[in-house]
């Protein structure tokens, strides 16, 4: 079911009324509507892989059980591992099989050893890239010692179900979501409202900026040798903020959702295009996952402590797997090793923790330094992107190769100016809001209702206007 479909504009509120209305005395019962309405709400899309939510679900629950009994080390490993296999088992066959089968035939062909095999039509469940990181934070951090296991397996079923967030994220960590499941929750009127509007600025995200963007990235990336490389460019700057409005639209949408409910989720975006070098927008880019991987990997392999070469060695590591989480295509290999490459200069001087700090934090606008260093960051990322989108590596260094010529200098052959005035507006927006947890926060709350309101419907008209543009969410492909 997706959160921009009249499916979902139904769902919700029904949800909503039972949720508050009909269970809201008793605990339990509210967490058992949820239980049912995120099965429901994943099952939309296909029913018959609930069964894999539902294997992890009773899966993980069973080892955070025994891991709170057991007490030999050797045990305890490897009812860890029972989990870990058990859920990288499953991302594995249904996201990587066919990648590892066909690079493996490649390879010995190479070496002049044919062989045959053949790929298996594998369907990849939705979000299985997220609820499997999910219920893996909580096996480890039971095991570590971080968090008591639960015994109410309905609270950890709800946990790792949770619809607002269950195919694209924010990823949440066991230790923030599952105790919230333990609380009666009481509804408030203003988390409610706040909620209401980050869902509206998530819908504008998505359905008016990134679906609208696509439409010319599609066209200029299916059909590259036709455009001069500054129409290439402008494909790739299009790409940027598609991504951008597609998946920060999502999580803004998805922690909105979950504030009707009384839930407090994790922010997933922190305005990443204003960062001023690279490792400054890995802290505000897809938080969640980001953050996932360095406390689960990055750490635990000696992080940035130790000799350079195993410094270099770790965040290598740490951004291949990133961009291979993405998607079995080496296209996101390339991806994560280029931003590797791009972070560890800051890290090896000592550089990477220079902007903790809001962005202009004492002032409205940017200094020229700033705004220099926000536009080449920018830049550096953009041209990962280009792998990101392209079909293949092949794809991409044509891409590329059509950029780095004399064309670059004309003027772009497509120039759609009401998405260009629908851009300016949304990074405004965005600036001013950059101190927020999302940019409509607290936006326009210091004017008059009628200003105010006039506001929010003018969001509203251009969603429903531009809706004709309809694209599927990009990260449910992972």
């Amino acid at each position: 079911m997706l959160f921009n479909s009249i499916d979902f504009a139904i769902f919700l509120p029904l949800v909503f009324v039972l949720y508050w209305f009909v269970t809201n005395k008793h605990l339990k019962l509210q967490n058992l509507l949820i239980v049912l309405a995120s099965y429901v709400f994943y099952g939309w899309w296909d029913w018959r892989f609930l069964s894999l939510i539902v294997f992890s679900t009773l899966v993980d629950y069973t080892v955070g059980l025994y891991l709170g009994k057991e007490t030999s080390k050797n045990k305890r490993k490897a009812l860890l591992w029972t989990s870990i296999i058990v859920n990288l088992g499953f991302l594995g066959f249904f996201k990587y099989y066919n990648f590892f089968l066909d690079n493996f035939v490649t390879a010995f062909s190479f070496f002049g050893y044919p062989i045959s095999a053949r790929s298996l039509n594998i369907i990849l469940p939705v979000g299985i890239s997220f609820y499997t990181f999910q219920t893996l934070s909580y096996s480890i951090d039971v095991y570590r010692k971080k968090l008591e296991p639960t015994k109410d397996l309905i609270a950890f079923a709800a946990f790792v179900s949770f619809f607002p967030q269950l195919v694209a994220g924010p990823i949440e960590r066991a230790t923030n979501l599952l105790p919230q499941f333990y609380k009666k929750r009481s509804f408030k009127y203003h988390q409610a409202v706040d909620g209401l509007r980050q869902i509206l600025w998530g819908l504008f995200k998505k359905m008016v900026i990134a679906d609208n963007c696509a439409v010319f990235v599609n066209t200029i990336f299916d059909n590259h040798q036709d455009y001069s490389g500054s129409t290439l460019v402008l494909g790739a700057v299009f790409f940027a903020f598609q991504i951008y409005g597609d998946f920060s639209g999502y999580s803004d949408i998805a922690i909105g959702t979950a504030r009707l409910f009384g839930f407090k989720l994790m922010q997933n975006f922190a305005f990443p295009y204003f960062s001023r070098d690279i490792a400054e927008f890995w802290r505000r880019w897809h938080i969640s996952l980001s953050t996932w991987f360095r406390d689960y990997l990055y750490i635990p392999l000696g992080g940035s402590h130790g000799s350079k070469s195993k410094v270099i060695r770790n965040v290598f590591i740490i951004f291949i797997v990133s961009g291979f989480w993405h998607g079995a295509n080496w296209t996101f290999i390339v991806w994560g090793a280029l931003n590797a490459l791009y972070f560890l200069p800051l890290l090896l001087t000592n550089k990477n923790r220079n902007h903790l700090e809001i962005v202009a934090s004492k002032s409205k606008w940017p200094s020229a330094k700033t705004l220099v260093n926000i536009l080449i960051t920018f830049g550096l990322t953009t041209l990962a992107w280009i792998f990101f989108r392209a079909e293949n590596i092949s794809h991409a260094l044509q891409y590329l190769k059509g950029i780095g010529n004399a064309s670059l200098l004309s003027i772009p052959e497509i120039r759609p100016t009401y998405l260009l005035v629908l851009l300016i507006f949304f990074i405004t927006i965005e600036w001013l809001g950059r101190r927020n947890q999302f940019a409509i926060e607290t936006f326009g709350l210091q004017w008059k209702k009628p200003l105010r309101l006039a506001f929010y419907y003018m969001l509203i008209i251009l969603i429903f206007w531009f809706s004709k543009n309809e694209q599927a969410f990009i990260y449910f492909q992972f």
